[in-house]
């Protein structure tokens, strides 16, 4: 079974303000098992969902 989440990021105009942010958000999720599954972007936003394998309970 798998888990999501989703996460949206709102765009700055600035480039290089806005690589950091997604660095950022990529590399804490990273490190909590997350992987990227889809990514959909507008003028103002960056959608990401977010996928890992959930652990089974009972």
């Amino acid at each position: 079974m798998k888990e999501y989440q989703a996460v949206v990021v709102k765009l700055t105009k600035h480039a290089r303000d806005d690589e950091d942010t997604l660095s950022d958000l990529l590399n804490e999720r990273s490190r909590g098992g997350w992987e990227p599954a889809l990514m959909s972007q507008d003028e103002q936003r960056l959608t990401i969902l977010f996928q890992r394998s959930a652990l089974a309970e009972g």
